[in-house]
């Protein structure tokens, strides 16, 4: 698996070339998995709560593959790659694969060739692969777009009434997990209402499919799964963003955790959206590798490669303007037609 991962990283055209020939293998034996993305900003807890989860799914018989990916310096180039050091009991289990990965000035928080490194691990035949991002805070949108659940992890005591409306990644998220919960309770309370308000308004104005949980909550479609008297009431058909407290630490809340997410993929599953998901992220996994293709073939015509350095040079001396530049270089790779919006 490693290396499989490791070949497809490769951006020798060589190893590229093996590795479209092995995930084209690798396709038919993968979609049995269930994806879950982790977001959170640094010091939320996300390796913590990560190896008390993976090992409570251990615990209940699946296999679990965990994608790690770290910030890289953008000084140094250099990445420190230490998740599995930080989940030193997860890592020592045989049910268990952690593969670090270094971002490598990819933003979104995740790693280019994170979709991948999923295909190997489904592949692989495990069961849960989670996706953790590098916490870097509000721009951690491109794991929503590769997996099947978005969790959001936030802090009891971190400016809850801003953080709670925040848009971007909140609009996105599935499940909002309220971390460290044991250290301040009373907040851990606070923040989940808080939280929970913000996502219902953010349900009515933001996001459409949110709009249609809205919908379908005022028509008695959505349960509320904590209330008592829901017994009674007519099963939920679209999925409405939950917040739940825990601590990763001291293993609390996992099962509560863990029957939401059991929840969600059930839900989903039977409206079809799941499948929906997998396919928009199949599509946009093929156009985001067009765009990194074309970069690619741009910087590498010999023509561009001739004008560029003065081209680039006439840019910083302000005697062209980077629109222009963009477009005479452009031009000069045969793709005139696309400059146009530069």
């Amino acid at each position: 698996m490693a290396k499989a991962i490791t070949l497809l990283e490769s951006t020798r055209p060589d190893h590229r070339a093996q590795g479209d020939e092995l995930l084209t293998a690798l396709l038919p034996h993968t979609g049995k998995a269930l994806r879950l993305g982790i977001s959170g900003v640094p010091g939320v807890g996300k390796s913590t709560f990560i190896e008390a989860l993976g090992l409570y799914l251990i615990e209940q018989g699946l296999r679990v593959a965990v994608l790690a990916v770290d910030p890289s310096s953008t000084v140094s180039g250099g990445s420190i790659l230490g998740d599995k050091t930080r989940m030193e009991r997860l890592s020592l289990h045989d049910s268990a694969y952690i593969r670090p990965s270094p971002s490598s000035g990819t933003l979104g928080g995740v790693a280019e060739k994170t979709r991948e490194a999923m295909v190997v691990c489904e592949a692989a035949g495990y069961d849960v692969v989670l996706v953790e991002t590098v916490g870097v805070g509000q721009s951690e949108t491109a794991v929503a777009g590769m997996t099947d659940m978005f969790v959001l992890l936030q802090l009891p005591n971190a400016g809850d009434d801003l953080q709670a409306i925040k848009k971007g990644v909140m609009e996105l998220a599935d499940l909002v997990v309220i971390n460290k919960a044991d250290i301040d309770p009373a907040a851990a309370t606070r923040a989940r209402a808080q939280i929970q308000s913000a996502l219902r308004l953010l349900g009515m104005h933001g996001n459409p499919q949110r709009s249609a949980h809205a919908l379908g909550a005022s028509h008695g479609h959505g349960v509320d799964p904590h209330d008592p008297h829901a017994a009674g009431k007519q099963a939920p058909t679209f999925w409405q963003p939950e917040v739940i407290q825990i601590s990763g630490l001291k293993g609390q809340g996992l099962d509560t955790f863990w029957s939401a997410v059991t929840r969600f993929r059930d839900l989903q599953t039977a409206n079809g959206r799941l499948g929906a998901r997998r396919q928009q992220q199949s599509l946009a996994w093929m156009w985001e590798r067009i765009d990194a293709g074309l970069k690619q073939a741009f910087r590498q015509h010999s023509g561009v490669r001739q004008a560029l350095a003065e081209t680039t040079a006439a840019v910083e001396r302000g005697q062209l303007p980077p629109s222009t530049a963009a477009r005479r270089l452009l031009a000069l790779a045969g793709l005139a037609d696309l400059g146009q919006g530069a």
